[in-house]
C-alpha cells in the first residue's frame, strides 16, 4: 500500500510544489533582472483568476484535449512515485503531450498551429537523450523498474555522467526555458504571441499550467534517480539543478528551431551515446 500512497500523495501535493516552485521561479528571475518581482504565491493566484474567468474556447475538442493533457501528466506522476516501470512512464509522458499538441491543431489560429508545430519539433528534439537515459539506467541497475533504481547502492551519476549532462541539456526544453521555450513561453518575449497556447483562455489555460507544474515535479524526480544513493545528496542535486536552468533562461537568448532540434541529436548522439559506448567496454 505505500507505493500506492506515494501515487496518491504526489497527485495531491504536486500542484503546491509545482506552484512553488513557479514562484521561486519568478522571484530569483526578478532578482537576476534586478527587479524586486512578484510574491511567492503569485502563480496561485494567477490560476484561481484564471478559474473564475470565463472559458472561451473555438471549438469542441479543445477542452476534452487539454483535460486528457492534464489528466495523463499527473498519472505520470502517480506512476512514476507509485513505482510502476519506468519504459510506461515515458509513453505516458509523451502521450500526455500528444494531447496538448492535438488541441493546439484543433484550432484555426496560424499561431497555435505554429506553436503546435514547434512543440513537435522540441518532441522529436529531447525524446532520444530520453530513450538513452533509460537504456543507461537499465545496462547500470538491470530494471526499469523505478523502486530497483532508487534503492539500488549503485550511484547513477558515477557510471552515467554523459547521460545526465544529455539530460540536463534536454530539461531545459521539458521546463520551457530559454533558449528552448520555442512553442510557448511564461515569459513576455515571445513573438508568436503565445505560440501553442494563444486560443486558450480561463480554466483551460489554467489546468496547462497545473499540468506544466505537474510535469515540472516529475522531471525533477527523474534528476533526483541519478542521486538516489544517498537522499541529502539527492534533493540539493535536485534544487541546484533547478537553480541552474532558473540561471540558463535568464542568460541566454532563444535559438532557432534548427540549432535547437541539431544540438539535441548532437548532444545525445556524443555525450548519450558516448556514456553508453563507455559502459559497454567496461562491462
Amino acid at each position: 500500500m505505500i507505493p500506492i500512497l506515494c501515487g496518491v500523495l504526489y497527485i495531491v501535493a504536486a500542484p503546491f510544489i509545482g506552484g512553488l516552485l513557479a514562484g521561486v521561479d519568478r522571484i530569483i528571475t526578478a532578482r537576476m533582472q534586478r527587479r524586486v518581482g512578484p510574491p511567492l504565491l503569485q502563480p496561485f493566484y494567477d490560476v484561481f483568476k484564471l478559474f473564475s474567468k470565463e472559458n472561451k474556447r473555438v471549438n469542441h475538442f479543445q477542452n476534452p484535449y487539454i483535460l486528457l493533457h492534464l489528466i495523463f501528466m499527473a498519472w505520470t506522476g502517480f506512476l512514476f512515485f507509485e513505482g510502476n516501470d519506468i519504459l510506461l512512464i515515458i509513453f505516458v509522458l509523451t502521450l500526455s503531450s500528444v494531447f496538448f499538441v492535438l488541441a493546439a491543431y484543433s484550432s484555426h489560429s496560424p499561431f497555435a498551429h505554429v506553436g503546435a508545430e514547434r512543440e513537435l519539433i522540441l518532441m522529436t528534439a529531447y525524446e532520444p537523450m530520453v530513450l538513452i537515459a533509460l537504456v543507461g539506467i537499465f545496462k547500470v541497475v538491470k530494471s526499469f523498474h523505478f523502486y530497483d533504481i532508487i534503492f539500488s547502492s549503485k550511484p547513477l551519476i558515477l557510471f552515467l555522467p554523459g547521460i545526465f549532462l544529455g539530460f540536463f541539456y534536454i530539461l531545459t526544453m521539458k521546463l520551457r526555458k530559454s533558449p528552448f521555450d520555442l512553442s510557448y513561453s511564461h515569459h513576455a518575449h515571445q513573438e508568436l504571441v503565445k505560440g501553442i497556447t494563444t486560443d486558450f483562455s480561463g480554466k483551460t489555460l489554467a489546468m496547462i499550467e497545473i499540468a506544466h507544474w505537474y510535469e515540472n515535479v516529475f522531471l525533477l524526480g527523474f534528476v533526483y534517480l541519478f542521486f538516489s544513493f544517498n537522499p541529502l545528496i539527492g534533493v540539493l542535486a535536485v534544487l541546484l539543478t533547478y537553480f541552474l536552468e532558473i540561471l540558463i533562461d535568464n542568460t541566454y537568448a532563444r535559438f532557432k528551431w534548427e540549432l535547437a532540434f541539431k544540438s539535441a541529436w548532437i548532444v545525445a548522439l556524443v555525450l548519450g551515446g558516448g556514456n553508453l559506448a563507455v559502459l559497454y567496454f567496461l562491462k
